[in-house]
Protein backbone atom coordinates (compact mmCIF):
# COMPACT_ATOMS: atom_id res chain seq x y z
CA UNK A 1 0.00 0.00 0.00
CA UNK A 2 1.49 3.30 -1.13
CA UNK A 3 1.24 6.23 1.58
CA UNK A 4 -1.68 8.14 1.42
CA UNK A 5 -0.94 11.50 -0.62
CA UNK A 6 -3.31 13.41 1.63
CA UNK A 7 -1.47 13.75 4.82
CA UNK A 8 0.58 16.51 4.17
CA UNK A 9 4.33 16.91 6.25
CA UNK A 10 4.40 19.41 8.36
CA UNK A 11 7.65 21.47 6.94
CA UNK A 12 7.71 22.26 3.96
CA UNK A 13 10.49 20.05 1.75
CA UNK A 14 13.97 22.24 2.18
CA UNK A 15 16.24 22.83 -0.68
CA UNK A 16 20.37 22.88 -0.78
CA UNK A 17 19.64 26.41 -2.27
CA UNK A 18 18.05 27.49 0.76
CA UNK A 19 21.30 26.93 3.07
CA UNK A 20 24.08 28.83 3.58
CA UNK A 21 27.60 28.53 4.87
CA UNK A 22 27.74 25.34 6.85
CA UNK A 23 24.79 23.94 6.88
CA UNK A 24 25.12 24.40 2.82
CA UNK A 25 28.52 21.93 3.05
CA UNK A 26 26.70 19.33 6.00
CA UNK A 27 23.79 18.94 3.73
CA UNK A 28 25.70 18.25 0.50
CA UNK A 29 27.53 15.66 2.72
CA UNK A 30 24.49 14.26 3.35
CA UNK A 31 23.26 14.25 -0.29
CA UNK A 32 26.10 11.59 -0.84
CA UNK A 33 24.61 8.93 1.24
CA UNK A 34 20.82 9.37 1.90
CA UNK A 35 18.51 6.95 0.40
CA UNK A 36 15.79 9.60 1.32
CA UNK A 37 18.16 13.08 0.17
CA UNK A 38 17.33 15.91 2.46
CA UNK A 39 13.88 14.27 3.05
CA UNK A 40 13.07 12.26 6.14
CA UNK A 41 14.61 13.30 9.41
CA UNK A 42 16.80 15.83 7.71
CA UNK A 43 14.32 17.92 6.54
CA UNK A 44 12.79 18.32 10.25
CA UNK A 45 16.62 19.09 11.65
CA UNK A 46 17.59 21.31 8.72
CA UNK A 47 14.87 23.68 10.67
CA UNK A 48 17.67 24.19 13.44
CA UNK A 49 21.25 23.96 11.34
CA UNK A 50 23.25 23.54 14.40
CA UNK A 51 21.50 20.93 15.21
CA UNK A 52 21.55 19.74 11.95
CA UNK A 53 25.05 19.79 12.02
CA UNK A 54 25.92 18.06 15.28
CA UNK A 55 23.26 15.48 14.48
CA UNK A 56 25.08 14.69 11.40
CA UNK A 57 28.10 14.21 13.17
CA UNK A 58 26.90 12.12 15.63
CA UNK A 59 24.57 10.10 12.97
CA UNK A 60 28.15 9.59 11.32
CA UNK A 61 30.04 8.19 14.23
CA UNK A 62 26.80 5.48 14.55
CA UNK A 63 26.20 4.72 11.47
CA UNK A 64 29.88 4.29 10.36
CA UNK A 65 32.24 3.85 12.97
CA UNK A 66 30.92 2.59 16.24
CA UNK A 67 32.23 -0.39 17.87
CA UNK A 68 29.29 -2.83 17.01
CA UNK A 69 29.03 -4.86 14.15
CA UNK A 70 26.97 -2.46 11.31
CA UNK A 71 24.11 -5.30 11.49
CA UNK A 72 24.11 -5.50 15.00
CA UNK A 73 23.89 -1.57 14.24
CA UNK A 74 21.29 -1.48 12.23
CA UNK A 75 19.25 -4.10 13.89
CA UNK A 76 19.29 -1.62 16.99
CA UNK A 77 18.15 1.00 14.36
CA UNK A 78 15.25 -1.47 12.99
CA UNK A 79 14.12 -2.14 16.60
CA UNK A 80 13.28 1.63 17.22
CA UNK A 81 12.19 1.88 13.56
CA UNK A 82 9.43 -0.85 14.90
CA UNK A 83 9.24 0.51 18.15
CA UNK A 84 7.82 3.74 16.84
CA UNK A 85 6.40 2.53 13.44
CA UNK A 86 8.55 5.01 11.90
CA UNK A 87 7.94 5.12 7.58
CA UNK A 88 11.02 6.22 7.24
CA UNK A 89 13.40 4.95 9.37
CA UNK A 90 12.47 1.46 8.43
CA UNK A 91 12.17 2.12 4.58
CA UNK A 92 15.62 3.37 5.53
CA UNK A 93 17.67 1.49 7.14
CA UNK A 94 15.92 -2.44 6.62
CA UNK A 95 17.73 -2.84 3.42
CA UNK A 96 20.54 -1.18 4.61
CA UNK A 97 20.58 -4.21 8.20
CA UNK A 98 19.94 -6.63 5.25
CA UNK A 99 23.01 -6.10 2.92
CA UNK A 100 25.05 -5.68 6.78
CA UNK A 101 24.46 -9.48 7.19
CA UNK A 102 21.50 -9.15 9.48
CA UNK A 103 19.12 -12.12 8.30
CA UNK A 104 15.65 -11.11 6.62
CA UNK A 105 13.71 -13.66 8.64
CA UNK A 106 14.86 -11.58 12.05
CA UNK A 107 14.10 -8.20 10.77
CA UNK A 108 10.84 -9.54 9.05
CA UNK A 109 9.96 -11.50 12.45
CA UNK A 110 10.84 -7.82 14.16
CA UNK A 111 8.49 -6.20 11.41
CA UNK A 112 5.57 -8.97 12.45
CA UNK A 113 5.89 -7.87 16.26
CA UNK A 114 6.99 -11.46 17.33
CA UNK A 115 10.49 -11.92 19.12
CA UNK A 116 12.93 -13.06 16.13
CA UNK A 117 13.71 -16.82 16.09
CA UNK A 118 17.00 -17.92 15.21
CA UNK A 119 18.87 -14.88 16.35
CA UNK A 120 22.54 -15.63 17.85
CA UNK A 121 23.75 -14.56 20.88
CA UNK A 122 24.07 -11.14 19.82
CA UNK A 123 21.55 -10.64 18.28
CA UNK A 124 19.53 -11.77 20.85
CA UNK A 125 21.22 -9.89 23.86
CA UNK A 126 20.90 -6.20 21.35
CA UNK A 127 17.02 -7.04 21.13
CA UNK A 128 16.38 -7.79 24.91
CA UNK A 129 18.68 -4.98 26.03
CA UNK A 130 16.78 -3.00 23.48
CA UNK A 131 13.36 -4.11 24.86
CA UNK A 132 14.08 -3.59 28.46
CA UNK A 133 15.46 -0.17 27.97
CA UNK A 134 12.14 0.38 25.37
CA UNK A 135 9.35 -1.48 28.49
CA UNK A 136 11.73 -1.10 31.65
CA UNK A 137 13.79 2.05 31.01
CA UNK A 138 16.51 -0.17 32.73
CA UNK A 139 18.96 -2.71 32.11
CA UNK A 140 18.65 -5.76 34.70
CA UNK A 141 21.76 -6.42 36.62
CA UNK A 142 21.57 -10.27 35.05
CA UNK A 143 21.09 -8.94 31.55
CA UNK A 144 24.11 -6.65 31.96
CA UNK A 145 26.41 -9.13 32.99
CA UNK A 146 25.50 -11.45 30.57
CA UNK A 147 26.06 -8.55 28.07
CA UNK A 148 29.53 -7.75 29.55
CA UNK A 149 30.40 -11.14 28.26
CA UNK A 150 29.74 -10.84 24.80
CA UNK A 151 30.20 -6.97 24.60
CA UNK A 152 32.70 -4.18 25.56
CA UNK A 153 31.80 -1.19 27.83
CA UNK A 154 32.04 0.76 24.38
CA UNK A 155 29.88 -1.48 22.38
CA UNK A 156 27.19 -1.60 25.31
CA UNK A 157 27.87 2.06 25.30
CA UNK A 158 27.57 2.47 21.88
CA UNK A 159 24.24 0.17 21.64
CA UNK A 160 22.65 2.42 24.04
CA UNK A 161 23.92 5.51 21.99
CA UNK A 162 22.68 4.48 18.62
CA UNK A 163 19.04 3.17 20.32
CA UNK A 164 18.41 6.63 21.94
CA UNK A 165 19.72 8.71 18.80
CA UNK A 166 17.08 6.61 16.86
CA UNK A 167 14.54 7.06 19.20
CA UNK A 168 15.03 10.89 18.49
CA UNK A 169 15.32 10.09 14.94
CA UNK A 170 11.57 8.97 14.89
CA UNK A 171 10.49 11.64 17.41
CA UNK A 172 11.73 14.24 14.71
CA UNK A 173 9.95 12.08 11.73
CA UNK A 174 6.86 11.81 13.69
CA UNK A 175 6.68 16.15 13.94
CA UNK A 176 7.42 16.18 10.37
CA UNK A 177 4.68 13.65 9.07
CA UNK A 178 7.68 12.55 7.24
CA UNK A 179 7.19 9.37 4.77
CA UNK A 180 8.79 7.55 2.35
CA UNK A 181 9.58 8.56 -1.22
CA UNK A 182 6.50 9.09 -3.42
CA UNK A 183 5.54 5.86 -5.15
CA UNK A 184 7.35 3.33 -2.41
CA UNK A 185 4.95 1.27 0.02
CA UNK A 186 4.60 2.32 3.75
CA UNK A 187 6.50 -0.38 6.03
CA UNK A 188 3.32 -0.22 8.40
CA UNK A 189 0.43 0.37 6.47
CA UNK A 190 -2.47 1.91 9.01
Amino acid sequence: MEHDKTQQRRFEQIQIDQLEGQARTTAQDIMKFSSVGLGGPYNVMFRSPVFAQRMKHLLDYLRFESSLPMSLNEFAILIQGYTWKSQVEWFAHYPIALKAGLAQSIADDLKSGIRPRDMNEQEGLVYDISMAMIHDHQVSDALFLKAKRVFSEQQLVDLIAVSGTYVTVAMLLSLGQEMPPEGHALPFPP
